[in-house]
Order: C-alpha cells, then structure tokens, then sequence
C-alpha cells in the first residue's frame, strides 16, 4: 500500500509538472484536454468510470464552482468556491487525493487564534494545496475554499489515492449543466 501511494504521489508531480505551464481545459463531461501557451493541443485525458472533482477556479473565464462527478460521469453536487488570490494562484493541472485531515491548521498560514482553518482538508498536491472548509467570500493563499455546507459532503465521498482533482481555468457548467438541473440546482 505504501509502495502505491508514493508511486501516486511521484506520478502526481511529474503529471503536475507538464500541466502547470500549460492549459488544461474541459472538452467534454469527462474528457480534458492539455493546451500549450501557443494553442496547440499536447495531450487529451479522459476520466470515464472514475470519481473526480472540477474545481473552475474564480477567475475570468471560470465559473467560481466545484463539480462533484461520480464513476458513471453524473454531475451530482455542486457549489461555489474561491481559489489563490493573484499572488497565490491555485495550480492547474489533473491530481489525485494524497491525504485527508478533518481538522488541520495551516502550517504556512496558521490563524493566530489557533483555530483550524483547513477543517475537512483534503489535500491534492504535496505543496499544501487542499480543498477545505473556508469563506467563499475571499480569496485564498492557494487552496480552494468550499462553503461548509459543501465540504463535508466532498470530504466523506472523496477517496485517498483514487479520486481525482482537476483544477481549470475555463468553465465546465456547459457539461454540467443538465445533471445539476436534474439535482435541482439552480
């Protein structure tokens, strides 16, 4: 088991690597693609018969929203999130969940309360970045904010070294958009 998490972990970072410089972009409910700086598609990544979660960051040509979507590419939870401010932009790319803590303190960024403030963390690169508890009213240093409604939700359904994260800059309500009606999101 040790020996498949560090090879998901290793896998994780050089995948994170070639995607950081790059665009990663939704071409489908469950297919991505990679686009270089010039345009040109690098690679195309489909998700089909696996759990992931959409995060379209809050920025200018996303949608501010995290898509819960389940093995059968159902869009099934859905809700607002903020991302890094423009000094701690959150990293694109396709990761996998590497660990989850219910409550958790920042280490870079503790509170001086000593409250903490990462609650339901579920962490996506070794850098610290989690999806977690926190104000979807202002930005992070990084890691993706999801409302406390939400979050217990993701965390419970979310599975260490199986379920995927996909962090864009482009909106994917498009794809989404049906299932979350059928939900009754609106």
């Amino acid at each position: 088991m040790k020996l498949k998490i560090k090879f998901l972990i290793l896998t994780s970072i050089l995948f994170t690597q070639f995607i950081f410089s790059n665009v990663l972009e939704p071409i489908g409910k469950t297919k991505f693609r990679v686009v270089s700086d010039s345009g040109v598609t690098l690679k195309e990544v489909d998700l089909k018969g696996q759990e992931f979660i959409v995060v379209s960051v809050r920025e200018a040509g996303s949608d501010g929203r995290f898509y819960a979507v389940d093995a059968d590419g159902l869009v099934w939870w859905s809700g607002i999130i903020t991302s890094g401010a423009d000094d701690y932009k959150t990293p694109s790319g396709i990761y996998t969940v590497l660990r989850k803590k219910r409550r958790y303190m920042s280490k870079a960024y503790p509170d001086d309360d000593g409250v903490n403030n990462m609650d339901f963390a579920i962490f996506f690169t070794n850098r610290g970045h989690a999806l977690h508890m926190g104000s979807v009213n202002w930005m992070s240093h990084g890691c993706i904010h999801i409302a406390p409604k939400d979050i217990p939700v993701i965390f419970d359904w979310a599975k260490i070294g199986s379920t995927k994260v996909i962090i864009t800059r482009k909106s994917y309500m498009p794809f989404a958009k049906e299932d979350l009606i059928k939900f009754g999101f609106r």
